[in-house]
């Protein structure tokens, strides 16, 4: 399905009946990363996912967006489709999309479940300062190269520090501005029960930012998926999704 909010057309799927649990995806990924995990939970619950603006095939804002914007542009969609919450599950991005939305009051939803939820910057700057010095040295190393060779050296570099930069390379300037932005102050403010999930083996969020959250929401609670990636929905599809369902009900 398609809608059309802050005239941006954006695409969703609905699936199941009952309390309304809405599923935000990480970033350079889209609905379809979620719905092995939106399909287990629609079993019980109607089940809401969304590619976020810039993503999958919803439209890409005109401006430079940070996690600010996207909160706006979520509650409008919610508030859209005529959708109260009850459950919002955040992956990567998404999770830190989660804690901004609910710990600035934008979003009330009764619970909330963070997979390797970022939006912690502080162990980043390494990562940041090493792209500094690719996007220094390598330009000046490769401006001989054909356009299309530069890209894919450009790839390998950045992926090679970590960073999702180039994934979604249409917002590269929004994916700086997000990266900068901190949540912590907004993950101390929330107040509703909240499950933390996070993978031993995450070299994208490492496992101390789940439990840094948890001492920061108070009685959140957290669950370390043993060898797992960042994709411990998709490693560890059952266990995930047992964890989620349990915790909703």
């Amino acid at each position: 399905m398609n809608v059309v909010v802050d005239d941006l057309l954006v695409r969703y799927e609905v699936k199941g009946v009952g309390k309304t649990v809405v599923l935000l995806h990480g970033w350079g990924d889209s609905l379809q990363g979620l719905a092995q995990l939106q399909t287990q939970l629609a079993k019980t619950y109607q089940v809401i996912s969304l590619d976020l603006p810039g993503f999958g095939a919803s439209q890409a804002p005109a401006e430079i967006w940070d996690l600010d914007n996207y909160t706006t542009f979520l509650a409008h969609f919610l508030q859209k489709i005529d959708c109260q919450a009850y459950a919002i599950i955040g992956h990567s991005n998404g999770g830190a999309l989660a804690i901004k939305a609910i710990g600035s009051g934008a979003l009330q939803p009764a619970k909330l479940i963070l997979l390797a939820a970022s939006g912690i910057r502080n162990h980043q700057s390494a990562k940041r300062q090493a792209l500094q010095v690719i996007a220094k040295t390598g330009n000046a190393a490769t401006f001989w190269l054909p356009s299309s060779t530069r890209t894919g050296l450009r790839r390998k570099l950045y992926g090679a520090v970590g960073s999702d930069l180039l994934v979604v390379e249409h917002l590269q300037e929004t994916f700086k501005k997000t990266v900068r932005q901190d949540v912590r102050a907004d993950a101390a403010r929330i107040t509703i029960p909240t499950l933390l999930v996070y993978a031993d083996k995450d070299a994208a969020v490492p496992l101390a930012d789940g439990k840094t959250y948890q001492r920061l929401i108070a009685g959140s609670r957290l669950e370390i998926i043993s060898g797992a990636s960042h994709f411990l929905h998709l490693d560890e599809p059952a266990k995930v999704s047992l964890l989620i369902a349990a915790f909703i009900q």
